[in-house]
């Protein structure tokens, strides 16, 4: 069933939990995702940046949103990233049930003002709304975007953040970075962040960009008020790796034998994070 991402966050902030949010951009990446949470019971978000929505196309999310609602899960389809209100009004025509507003490279009051407008455009449709804070740090191939330099979330202008705007749920920068981290750079969460920002806000918080950052790092900042987390990198290669596996046997040519060891391989990979994340058998509370 669709839904939006304040339903499905209220659920995760009320006992402690994550919910994994997967960008895809393939009908075998989307299949696999929902079959392995499906099958671990665990509430998902279908995440999809506006570069992907371009690629995929807008009929393709018709299927999307047919699976979704056919299927025994809480699902939110979810605009990751947009940057402009052509591209959320671009979603919200689609059927997307919740977008995020990515103003965090504009100044602080621009960030409000454009997150406001948003807010007034999306909420009397009962789409959710996701702002930004800080800067997430990016690599050349991340296609989410960023900052070359991580500016972390100020507490006190996270609490000012959320009263002026009212947003349904904020992005945190404490450390992380989009795409797969360089060899040789160790990320480092900064938990006392999280903290002081969870005691000043009542709202479900958000982390981008975590990929390379260590297991016990993301799951104490789960314990610490993270209730949505953004995979997108870790499942891209775990799939594409072993699609140039697959494909060193020049005889293959058909969908259905080049992708199902790709579907297997990138699950692996879903199931580690929604453990991680503890939204495993979390069907029974919504």
């Amino acid at each position: 069933m669709l839904v939006n991402m304040k339903q499905i966050l209220k659920v995760a902030k009320e006992n402690d939990f994550a919910v994994p949010a997967f960008n895809i951009s393939s009908a075998p990446m989307f299949n696999g995702v929902m079959e392995k949470c499906e099958q671990l019971n665990s509430p998902v978000i279908i995440a999809i940046h506006p570069d992907e929505l371009s690629f995929i196309g807008d009929s393709f999310v018709e299927m999307i949103k047919d699976r979704a609602n056919k299927s025994k899960l809480p699902v939110v389809l979810h605009l990751d990233h947009g940057s402009t209100k052509e591209q959320i009004l671009r979603a919200i025509r689609d059927g997307f049930t919740s977008v995020m507003i990515d103003a965090s490279l504009l100044s602080f009051e621009e960030n409000i003002k454009l997150t406001k407008e948003i807010i007034s455009m999306s909420r009397p449709l009962n789409v959710s709304v996701e702002a930004e804070l800080g800067t997430i740090g990016q690599d050349k191939e991340s296609v989410e975007g960023g900052a070359d330099e991580i500016i972390y979330t100020n507490p006190k202008d996270a609490k000012d953040f959320v009263e002026q705007t009212d947003c349904d749920t904020l992005a945190i920068a404490i450390g992380t970075a989009h795409g797969l981290y360089p060899e040789g750079f160790e990320p480092k969460l900064r938990i006392n962040i999280l903290k002081e920002i969870k005691q000043l806000v009542d709202i479900p918080l958000v982390l981008h960009g975590g990929s390379g950052n260590p297991d016990s790092e993301i799951s104490e900042a789960v314990r610490n008020g993270i209730n949505k987390v953004n995979i997108s990198s870790d499942i891209k290669a775990a799939f594409y790796k072993e699609c140039r596996e697959v494909l060193t046997d020049k005889g293959v040519r058909e969908p259905n034998v080049i992708y199902p060891r790709c579907i297997k391989k990138m699950q692996e990979v879903i199931e580690h994070k929604i453990k991680l994340f503890r939204s495993d058998d979390k069907l029974k509370l919504y």
